[in-house]
């Protein structure tokens, strides 16, 4: 088993390939939106460490979102189409989020992408978008029904 200074050093690692990998992204051409470009900002990879009250996200959460960083690319680039659409006020800011899931090489996954009053659209999540339990020998599968400016 692995001891935790080991643990923590490859978290360490991960995440600064993730970061290297995000900063490259820079900006993607999507489908859904007449292939406006959808940003990837500091706030983005910010939101997947921490939660929206930045307290740090479970290192083993953030990882997870690391790892599907590379479809994101890839269901930015090709969905055409949105599933989930909320607005919010905030300060009197209109907030928009939109959600978009697919199944990527047996993942499903939930990317949000949101806009700030006329400002550019951002990548600001990915999630897995269900939840496997088993109860016996029933496997329960839960939709994730969060909250899009949290997850």
């Amino acid at each position: 088993m692995e001891g935790r200074n080991e643990q923590t050093k490859n978290y360490h690692k991960m995440r600064e390939q993730a970061r290297v990998f995000y900063t490259q992204i820079i900006k993607i051409n999507c489908p859904a939106f007449n292939n406006e470009p959808v940003y990837f900002t500091a706030g983005g990879f910010r939101h997947l460490v921490c939660k929206s009250n930045r307290k740090e996200r479970q290192k083993n959460v953030q990882v997870a979102k690391f790892g599907l960083l590379k479809k994101v690319v890839f269901l930015i680039s090709h969905t055409t189409t949105h599933q989930e659409y909320e607005e919010r006020l905030l300060q009197g800011r209109l907030i928009q989020y939109w959600g978009f899931v697919a199944i990527i090489n047996n993942f499903r996954i939930k990317v949000i992408v949101h806009q700030i009053g006329y400002g550019k659209k951002e990548f600001l999540s990915v999630i897995p978008a269900w939840k496997i339990y088993h109860y016996k020998d029933i496997k329960l599968i839960s939709n994730a029904v969060g909250d899009l400016g949290d997850d």
